[in-house]
């Protein structure tokens, strides 16, 4: 089963024009506000129409603009599981999950309970919506969402309305009914944890546009633009200006680094995530810059760290570094005597274009 996407929609002065493909699995889009990840959900169920383009699920041609197909939503074979879940008022939870199930009355009966046992919904099948919780809510949403025997299922932002204690429950429910569905699942977060944990590949969108497709493994690893540094959570950015195969010099930081791999001649900027700098009791080396402490702050576990270059030839409004840092290892390093010495490892450098 797979899905193929080439579309464009204009929104005002917003252009969205995504290009992807998936096949079975789950696959998400990551993405901050704003950057076109529901409206391309929208187009790919039928609620949006897009100006041109093509999509095509499983071999069916959804939407073709040069064909002039353009399936309603109803026969697309699409579930969506929108962000307020959409559950009808005035059905009671069997009835919601039955709304779409076309089988005999019997048959759809039995059916509807089927889901309401996987789903954990015994004893609430004759209430409303407004009697349930917001986890029952999307259990129900789910329940019904896969009664219909959907090709794909989507999910827009599936826990962003809900408490950290729930979401990691509900999470845990939703990843082991996902593994069961034998089709493709695309789903749309701003969280990089949460799309991590789902997704095989990650899809970045950024101003309506797909940036770069990747295994999730790869796109942590080497994000490769400043938009999936960002979104996958780097702290650190400098511009640079390259000044060999294998060496730069990181603007913001006032510090020339040496990278273990090539340069690439048109890397932009070069990004350090938080945790990767290692402490150095020494200020000699390739690749180690002697700080000054800014401030100190304090996580339930770690410590927050900002600092910038102390070298007197710096730019005084030279750019701060973030570290993060376990507190055992920090609270070890306060009885040293400061300045502390970050190392940028080679290794961990990510070079990236704009």
């Amino acid at each position: 089963m797979a899905l193929y996407v080439d579309i464009k929609k204009r929104l005002g002065k917003f252009n969205l024009e995504v290009q992807f493909s998936s096949q079975q699995g789950i696959m998400s889009l990551l993405g901050s506000s704003g950057s076109g990840k529901s409206m391309t959900l929208k187009c790919i169920a039928g609620i949006e129409t897009p100006d041109e383009g093509r999509i095509v699920l499983n071999d069916r041609i959804l939407f073709d603009s040069e064909k002039k197909i353009n399936l309603p939503p109803q026969n697309r074979r699409v579930g969506y599981l929108f962000q307020n879940y959409a559950l009808f008022p005035n059905m009671t939870v069997e009835e919601n999950i039955g709304a779409g199930v076309k089988l005999p009355k019997k048959e759809k009966e039995v059916y509807v309970q089927e889901k309401i046992k996987m789903f954990f919904l015994e004893g609430m099948e004759k209430k409303r919506p407004s009697q349930l919780s917001g986890g029952q809510q999307q259990r129900v949403a789910l329940a019904r969402m896969l009664a219909s025997e959907p090709d794909i299922i989507m999910l827009d932002e599936p826990f962003s309305a809900l408490d950290s204690f729930l979401k990691w429950q509900l999470e845990q429910e939703l990843m082991e009914t996902l593994t069961k569905f034998n089709g493709t699942v695309l789903l749309v977060s701003h969280n990089r944890n949460e799309v991590y944990r789902f997704s095989n590949d990650i899809a970045v969108i950024s101003e309506g546009k797909i940036e770069t497709v990747n295994k999730k493994e790869d796109l942590f690893n080497n994000p490769k633009t400043i938009s999936a540094a960002l979104l996958t959570g780097c702290k650190n950015i400098s511009a640079i200006r390259r000044l060999s195969d294998n060496s730069l010099l990181a603007i913001d930081w006032n510090i020339t680094l040496v990278c273990n791999r090539n340069i690439p001649e048109n890397t932009k900027y070069v990004g350090m995530r938080a945790h990767y700098f290692k402490y150095s009791e020494k200020n000699n080396g390739s690749n180690v810059m002697s700080c000054e402490l800014v401030k100190v702050i304090e996580n339930p576990f770690s410590y927050i760290i900002m600092l910038k270059n102390r070298d007197r030839n710096s730019n005084e409004n030279n750019s701060q570094v973030r570290w993060e840092v376990n507190k055992d290892i920090w609270e070890e390093i306060c009885k040293k005597s400061l300045p502390v010495n970050l190392i940028f490892p080679e290794d961990c450098l990510l070079l990236l274009t704009q």
